[in-house]
């Protein structure tokens, strides 16, 4: 048994260690998965036996109003949620720096990270609120009125996202701040020699060394916008008659509470294709470079 295991050691102790995470996976993912996709064909209250409906499910999604509104609306979220890179290498950019007290901006801005999304939800749902909130105070100061944009069909979208936006900036703060502690000394150091001060050392030496960063924090942010759910159950409730609704919260609502898990299932199928055809081109953009390099 011994000299078994010293002749395939090299492949034996790795897959020991794959092996839970990988069974983990497989059960609570791929198995998953594939139950829903198989419930998605049927009509079912969740309780009773399942009826074969096949594709209608889908034919009956595609004729909602309510799907094309939660549709727009993630890509609302996709659109808003772009802005969290870029803000947050801004922010690393800044707060990288070697001033004094830099440490304590860190922490502050490090917050949002650690704060359930709930509390920032409720958080936020008091600052929009018209009557006592921190935005009917700035208003008040300038004697105006605060919108009720929890309330209005046409803004409470963009409200839910900008709460959603203050962690995911965090996020990729802390990504981008990993990314610019381990630069290569060198290669900034030839940048200098070179001649290479502000935007050029910035477009030139430093971003194409946070290539691996800058696409763990686009992957991270574009799953993010594509599952949201929790800010919007939080505030809205999909509310106002269902303007801030998304595709993840109209899934839980017609199972949860209409009991048409099938339908639902079949919205959570078509948020799995759109975010598998997003990962798909994540990973063939990434794996591009090193097989040029082969």
């Amino acid at each position: 048994m011994s000299t078994l295991w010293r002749r395939h050691r090299h492949w034996i102790t790795p897959t020991l260690f794959i092996a839970p995470g990988a069974l983990l996976f497989g059960v609570v993912i791929i198995v998953a998965s594939i139950e829903t996709i198989w419930v998605s064909l049927f009509e079912w209250d969740g309780v009773g036996v399942k009826q074969w409906v096949g594709l209608a499910n889908y034919v009956q999604l595609l004729n909602d109003p309510q799907f094309y509104i939660s549709l727009k609306n993630n890509l609302i979220w996709l659109a808003m949620f772009m802005l969290a890179p870029p803000l947050g290498l801004a922010l690393a950019l800044l707060l990288n720096q070697p001033i004094r007290g830099m440490r304590i901006m860190k922490s502050l801005f490090f917050v949002p990270l650690v704060l359930a999304s709930v509390t920032v939800g409720v958080v936020f749902t008091w600052v929009y609120d018209p009557s006592f909130g921190l935005l009917s105070l700035i208003f008040g100061y300038f004697g105006a009125s605060a919108p009720a944009l929890l309330s209005d069909e046409h803004f409470v979208t963009f409200a839910v996202v900008v709460a959603a936006l203050w962690p995911q900036v965090a996020f990729c703060l802390v990504l981008f701040l990993a990314g610019l502690n381990n630069l290569s000394e060198d290669l900034i150091g030839a940048g200098r020699v070179d001649g290479a001060r502000g935007w050029p050392m910035l477009f030139h030496v430093v971003l194409p060394q946070l290539r691996e960063v800058s696409f763990i924090a686009l992957a991270v942010t574009v799953i993010g916008a594509l599952r949201s759910f929790d800010m919007v159950a939080v505030m809205t409730s999909g509310g106002p008659f269902g303007s801030s609704t998304v595709l993840a919260y109209q899934m839980y609502e017609q199972s949860i509470f209409s009991y048409r898990f099938g339908y639902g299932a079949a919205i959570a199928t078509v948020l799995f294709v759109i975010m598998a055809a997003f990962i798909s081109w994540y990973l063939r953009t990434l794996l591009r470079p090193e097989r040029e390099g082969l």
